[in-house]
């Protein structure tokens, strides 16, 4: 367990992967539209360095077949031992096709009961009685559930997005996300500003959030700095043979993102490379404990 100022926050294993431990972890969707795609997906990340795979269970053609998704978990289970989270976004969260709301439950609680999934993403605004009963359900099973809410069209005000989250932990969930559209740097900062916050005050559990889009580069890639313990990333970008003119594109983003950042706050280019030549000759490692104990002296009387 740590601390997010003087909340304590906990850590969520699932299997080998601790989220809210270390670097945020790495979740590669699979989202091929039949089963021989996805196996597929799924056999190609034996060349991926990542923590987990997320199954868009929307993408499948099979998904309103009970038996179709069971076979499906079944052969991916046999070949795949990382974590699978099982995910249906809905057409109006972003997702390729709509079910009723009482099939989509039905379809999240066929997951929970197969024993062949290890979490579960459910989306915050359906049905709130839904959601508890089915959280309920899922922790009987030991399988962890992601509440999440997704903005493709705006970025909400920063009280707007942590008044979610903290929903979100209010219903059960036990790690939060929120993924949001913005259409300015200034969005972004907003987005961040509110995982900070809920990093420093309120989050008392793992949270994802993210900056969609070209702007959110650096909300993808900043995550530990701010508190989000997840970031997305296809498989094709984690791999060995990932694209390098991507990779330089993706760093330049990073970078303009960045100055953006700072002249925000009056900072310049200058202050970071100050930073840096502070420490040089110290590791990462050492770099970290040194600010772990630099925050527990300030908590002292």
């Amino acid at each position: 367990m740590r601390h997010g100022g003087d909340t304590p926050v906990k850590t969520v294993q699932v299997k080998d992967v601790v989220f809210n431990e270390g670097r945020p972890k790495i979740c590669v969707p699979l989202v091929g539209k039949t089963k021989q795609e996805i196996i597929t997906e799924v056999k190609m990340l034996e060349k991926v360095a990542f923590d987990l795979a997320e199954l868009r269970i929307d993408f499948f053609e099979g998904v309103e077949y009970p038996e179709q998704v069971e076979a499906l978990l079944t052969e991916i289970n046999s070949i795949y031992k990382k974590p699978l989270l099982f995910t249906f976004r809905t057409k109006k969260e972003g997702g390729e096709r709509e079910l009723s709301l009482d099939h989509y439950f039905e379809l999240n609680r066929f997951a929970i009961r197969s024993g062949l999934v290890d979490m579960i993403d459910l989306e915050l605004l359906s049905s709130e009685e839904d959601v508890i009963n089915l959280i309920a359900e899922a922790n009987e099973k030991n399988v962890k559930v992601v509440l999440s809410s997704h903005d493709f069209f705006r970025t909400p005000p920063q009280k707007d997005i942590v008044a979610r989250l903290v929903k979100m932990q209010q219903l059960g969930a036990d790690i939060t996300k929120i993924a949001v559209m913005p259409q300015s740097e200034e969005d972004v900062l907003t987005l961040l500003a509110a995982t900070l916050e809920m990093k420093k005050t309120k989050a008392d559990r793992p949270c994802i959030t993210m900056s969609m889009g070209k702007y959110g580069v650096i909300s993808r890639l900043a995550g530990e700095l701010f508190g989000s313990c997840l970031t997305f990333a296809a498989a094709k970008d984690v791999s060995a043979g990932a694209d390098k003119a991507k990779l330089v594109y993706e760093v330049a983003d990073l970078w303009f993102h960045s100055l953006v950042a700072l002249a925000h706050y009056g900072l310049r280019p200058e202050d970071v490379i100050g930073e840096l030549m502070r420490r040089e000759g110290t590791s990462g490692i050492e770099e970290k404990a040194q600010r772990k104990a630099q925050a527990r002296a300030d908590q002292e009387p």
